[in-house]
């Protein structure tokens, strides 16, 4: 190529920043498109060429407009969204642009928590059972076949938000008939108790380069709803559903038809040792599970998206960096301090700490999984105790 190439890189949260860092250090022409909420976000402005920022975020069709306006003047090479609510919006914009990567059909597997359950589900890949909430003789047929509990889910919110559980019918019947139209925009799922696990992966050509498995200690939809430290580590080679996972985990890539980039996994392994597919993102690891991949392997999901990215563009072998095989942990929670003292937190495993924005984190690393574990345990009972602060949980993902 003989000019320097240009990505837009799009954000509604503030996220992303070794990509943007990396971007720079690859010669790459970057431009941030983000929200006028985030303008005075700490983003890593040396590493950043243009920046623009949308007072009405990325409704269409003003996104669409805002785009082409500017690939009047600039070759826009690749559309790179940071966050999971930006992955459609991406997909539309490519499709608008002709712009090579995810199209809308593909992103929908990775967005729409229907839709990556019938795709795996007809790729023979496990999932619990579930029904769409759109016809009600299928929902109340669902309902008298699959023994509750069961959740609600939002097809295409993040993670845990908007997650109902459903001790019965009348409690289901309930929340649908608060949902109005919205019903359709929701599904129903058996719910399934057991370890929830999450696979983090490099991916390239249609084939997963790279993959780390990671138990969360309570799941996510616990956090979410009840509070309390969230807690994650690797798993083990020697963990009786390692082997599982990462196959699982690459049954599932070939089945959402993704081609290159990065994702985040969640799978539930139930009480008879059966693996679930729960879902997958396109998209970076949130809360801090890019550094835990990192203290872990020593590749940064963010820097190698952006690293695989280029390579694809200019028809180059995509190489991973050396991978380093250590086990790790994260622990996280909400503060009653706006920077609480984490000082205290000085094991020698410690690698990384965070104390802002009524947060606090701390990522350690050693060769044992068993000192990983024990630490792990330890932090969450202090962080419980001197730092912990409970909110109840919103139906929309905060900024």
């Amino acid at each position: 190529m003989d000019r320097k190439p240009i990505f837009l890189l799009m954000s509604s949260f503030f996220k992303g920043g070794a990509l943007i860092e990396e971007c720079k250090a690859l010669g790459i022409h970057t431009i941030l498109l983000t929200v006028e909420s985030l303008k005075d976000k700490d983003w890593p402005w040396h590493a950043i060429d243009e920046q623009f920022f949308l007072p009405n975020g990325f409704e269409q069709p003003g996104i669409t407009h805002a785009v082409s306006f500017l690939a009047r003047t600039r070759e826009i090479d690749r559309i790179i969204p940071l966050d999971d609510f930006d992955v459609e919006v991406a997909a539309a914009l490519r499709e608008h642009l002709r712009s090579p990567g995810m199209g809308d059909t593909t992103a929908r597997f990775f967005r729409d928590k229907l839709a990556m359950r019938v795709q795996a589900q007809d790729e023979g890949v496990p999932v619990p059972e579930f029904v769409h909430v759109l016809n009600y003789e299928q929902i109340n047929q669902f309902m008298q076949r699959v023994p509750a509990p069961w959740v609600l889910k939002p097809r295409s919110q993040a993670g845990s938000i908007g997650i109902k559980k459903c001790e019965n019918s009348q409690e289901v019947w309930d929340h649908i008939n608060r949902l109005g139209d919205e019903q359709s925009e929701h599904l129903i799922e058996k719910y399934v108790p057991g370890d929830v696990f999450h696979v983090d992966s490099v991916v390239y050509d249609n084939k997963v380069l790279f993959a780390l498995s990671s138990r969360y200690h309570k799941p996510p939809f616990d956090i979410w709803n009840g509070g309390g430290v969230f807690a994650t580590q690797t798993v083990d080679p020697k963990h009786e559903a390692y082997a599982g996972l990462l196959e699982m985990n690459e049954k599932v890539i070939r089945a959402m038809r993704l081609v290159r980039g990065v994702t985040h996994a969640e799978f539930i392994r139930g009480h008879d040792g059966t693996i679930y597919f729960l879902e997958m993102a396109a998209r970076v690891g949130g809360a801090h599970i890019d550094r835990l991949v990192e203290a872990a392997s020593g590749l940064n999901p963010w820097r190698e998206w952006a690293r695989l990215e280029l390579a694809y563009l200019n028809k180059e072998k995509y190489k991973l960096p050396k991978i380093k095989k250590q086990q790790a942990g994260l622990v996280i929670c909400l503060s009653k301090e706006e920077k609480p003292d984490v000082s205290a937190y000085d094991a020698p495993e410690v690698v990384w700490k965070l104390s802002e924005e009524h947060h606090a984190a701390v990522i350690l690393a050693s060769p044992k999984s068993a000192r990983v574990d024990a630490l792990l345990d330890e932090y969450t009972v202090r962080l419980t105790r001197d730092i912990l602060a409970i909110q109840p949980p919103t139906e929309t993902a905060l900024h």
